[in-house]
């Protein structure tokens, strides 16, 4: 179904290691609005939505694990030379005794993903409204992001994620006004 081409969505350039900027950006990574929940609730949806925008669903699930594996990069490149002092210090010192350098799906916090971060409701219009809010929610943590990191070459990515976050929640609300115009039709017998 899926065609990989071996390179990122968006480059992602980082001018320094910055383990505690690392640990903020899991939560975009394994948290409850990060691209993981995301990629996998859409294409969950996908089979209870109704054909005339069940595309839209797979394609931007399928841009969310474009997006995670941005993420992952980011996380990757920001604590490849830490020391584990540095990562101890930055709040990480849990997930090098548990993971090393591997990454690992879970926030900022160090809660591991669970699939309750999932919704699908079976009601189309119900989810797509589910859907623009985790989207405007990733763009609000995407902002605090940009707003918690002095390097100009992470935050050109993170831009990038956050202007993305409000093309998928445009293009939910359109969803949604299409279901609605056909759920208000009137039937003729």
């Amino acid at each position: 179904m899926w065609v990989y081409e071996k390179k990122l969505q968006y480059p992602v350039r980082v001018s320094k290691c910055d383990p505690l900027m690392a640990k903020f950006l899991m939560e975009q990574y394994g948290g409850a609005d990060g691209e993981l929940a995301a990629a996998l609730r859409y294409l969950n949806q996908r089979y209870t939505i109704p054909d005339k925008v069940v595309g839209l669903l797979t394609d931007i699930g399928t841009e969310e694990f474009g997006h995670l594996e941005m993420i992952a990069t980011m996380i990757y490149k920001l604590t490849k030379d830490a020391t584990p002092e540095q990562l101890k210090k930055a709040g990480l010192g849990a997930h090098y005794v548990a993971h090393d350098s591997a990454l690992f799906y879970e926030n900022a916090n160090g809660v591991p993903w669970t699939a309750s971060y999932i919704q699908a409701k079976g009601d189309p219009i119900a989810d797509l409204y589910e859907d623009i809010a985790a989207e405007e929610k990733a763009r609000a943590t995407y902002q605090w992001l940009i707003d918690l990191t002095d390097d100009v070459d992470l935050q050109d990515s993170l831009k990038f994620l956050r202007e993305r976050e409000i093309v998928h929640s445009m293009r939910f609300r359109e969803a949604v006004e299409i279901l609605k115009e056909k759920r208000d039709e009137k039937i003729f017998f």
